[in-house]
């Protein structure tokens, strides 16, 4: 399948290049230039006032945890889970799990996102949901050692990884997921490290998310929580760190001595007051840095043009520095950070032999003018709905904000039962 872009603006970190066509097959850009003369392709796409940009990467989330947004908001982290996100959790099957995930990529490809990194529980059908649909993914079964399934977990995450790493010509990969320090002892996380080092698996964990949490390790065992995943060998694997709010300069230099990837989820971090992740250090050390939403449990959106714009401001605000995480930074945050974090080099930027996940946005809104700099009104003022047409490695998923591969009227008729199945909880 074949799609040739005609007469679209396209962003680029250095330039906006004006009037350009962009042809796109085999999964990937293989040119940009005026007037592309390809008279053999299946579709074309009238680009006119149109800007197209690499697609939103989602690079921590938990995306079937769209079925509890709303369902307990205002406490604490662990407050949160251990008496309200956990118990429903109990609950959950492979059919709400499966819709739960279409309902969050539907959320998705209508804000222009188009790949994620996940953790969570019934992970086939977050594969299976993200096929259907054509969303491009990382994901990774969340292993909790301190629980009674922990090693069977730990055996999902790699049947898992044999079953579904790289299918769909790429479009699914596959992580291990030991969730924290603080629910994976030591002995546990030595044996997801032996896995991954055996089948050269990624590892995807939340680390210092919050103060009680670096507290709490740094009593038990005399180190943040950075530096003793580096005394168990942790990071010898290639690592994806969620949070990271609560860290210091020792931890910051480890992070980037062994290339950890850090996931950026400012909303999140905020709602559950957590605090605010020390990015603009973190991106002076040269560390890779996504933009993510966390679960909409805990968001409760997943919107990361709202996370774009929560990046670029909240990090003046604490800082007193109206430079930190300028226009540029925040969008890269989000686009090409987003690719390194989930361990893509051909994906997060528009170039000829990149991946063709594509969004088109559609500038007519009256926020959009004037328009004397497109990247500061990326960063600061658009917004999902002006997101029009949404491609995943050279599949159209959405246009002109319709979606092409997700049934809207079935998806709201299992997401309502779904709601009634937790609402009768006892």
């Amino acid at each position: 399948m074949s799609t040739l872009i005609q007469h679209v603006d396209l962003w680029t970190p250095q330039e906006i290049k004006i009037d350009v066509d962009i042809l796109v097959s085999d999964q990937r850009i293989q040119k940009i230039g005026k007037n592309l003369e390809c008279e053999d392709v299946d579709n074309k796409i009238n680009g006119k006032r149109m800007l197209a940009m690499p697609g939103l990467i989602n690079s921590h989330t938990h995306v079937a945890m769209t079925l509890f947004r709303s369902y307990a908001d205002d406490v604490a982290l662990m407050d949160w889970l251990e008496n309200h996100i956990w118990p429903a959790e109990a609950k959950l099957n492979d059919e709400v799990v499966y819709w739960g995930s279409q309902l969050a990529f539907a959320e998705m490809i209508r804000g222009g996102t188009t790949a994620f990194c996940d953790m969570y529980m019934h992970m086939p059908q977050v594969a299976k949901a993200a096929v259907d649909v054509g969303m491009r993914g990382n994901i990774a079964r969340g292993l909790a050692g301190t629980s009674p399934n922990g090693e069977e977990a730990l055996q999902e995450n790699v049947a898992l990884f044999h079953e579904w790493h790289q299918a769909e010509n790429g479009l699914i990969r596959v992580m291990l997921g030991p969730h924290a320090p603080y629910t994976c002892p030591a002995k546990y996380l030595e044996k997801v490290i032996d896995a991954a080092g055996k089948d050269n698996i990624e590892i995807h964990i939340h680390l210092s998310e919050t103060q009680g949490e670096v507290e709490t390790c740094r009593e038990k065992h005399g180190l943040s929580p950075i530096a003793y995943m580096e005394q168990l060998g942790l990071f010898t694997q290639p690592t994806l760190a969620a949070h990271c709010v609560h860290v210091d300069a020792d931890d910051i230099a480890i992070i980037a001595e062994h290339n950890v990837r850090v996931a950026h989820n400012p909303r999140s971090n905020l709602k559950l007051a957590s605090g605010v992740a020390p990015v603009p250090q973190m991106l002076a050390a040269n560390i890779t840095v996504g933009l993510a939403t966390d679960g909409a449990s805990s968001n409760n959106k997943l919107d990361m043009w709202e996370e774009m714009q929560t990046a670029a401001l909240i990090h003046k605000g604490v800082s007193y520095d109206p430079t930190a995480i300028p226009a540029q930074a925040a969008v890269e945050l989000a686009t090409s950070g987003g690719a390194h974090a989930l361990g893509y080099s051909d994906l997060g930027e528009l170039k000829e032999g990149h991946l063709a996940d594509i969004i088109l946005i559609d500038r007519s809104g009256f926020h959009w003018q004037p328009q004397y700099n497109v990247t500061s009104l990326l960063a600061y003022a658009a917004q999902s709905s002006d997101v029009d047409t949404v491609m995943i490695n050279g599949k159209l998923v959405m246009q002109h904000r319709q979606l092409l591969t997700i049934d809207e009227e079935r998806l709201r008729s299992e997401i309502t039962k779904a709601q009634e199945y937790f609402s009768n909880l006892s």
